[in-house]
């Protein structure tokens, strides 16, 4: 079993940039796919991007490619997500999660453990 845990959230400015962190207990990390993913107020929770269990291939939802990215470092048990020119409608609760295997997928369903969510907020 794994614990995430989210930090880096935060108020900033359209066009602005965060990181996020994903701090995973445990020493199994690397066995794990890992995905973001993201809730805004009113809306069904919804995929963000991903990255297989090697680092080695990573998945991006459309309206966040060429502004997100995700990484991971495996000696630190930690997955990231570097934004930016972030956008109003980016201000979401942003989750990270994680899936036994190989391959990370777009299903939010896959996922085998969760965090507790970021919260992003995008001011103009």
């Amino acid at each position: 079993q794994v614990q995430l845990v989210e930090s880096g959230g935060g108020l900033v400015q359209a066009g602005g940039s965060l990181r996020l962190s994903c701090a995973a207990s445990g020493r199994t990390f690397s066995r794990y796919a890992m995905g973001w993913f993201r809730q805004a107020p009113g809306k069904e929770r919804e995929f963000v991007a991903s990255m297989s269990r090697g680092g080695d291939t990573t998945d991006y939802e459309d309206s966040v490619k060429g502004r997100f990215t995700i990484s991971r470092d495996n000696a630190k048990n930690t997955v990231y997500l570097q934004m930016n020119s972030l956008k109003l409608e980016d201000t979401a609760v942003y989750y990270c999660a994680a899936l036994v295997g190989i391959w990370a997928t777009r299903s939010l369903y896959d996922y085998n453990y969760w965090g507790q969510g970021t919260q992003v907020t995008v001011s103009s």
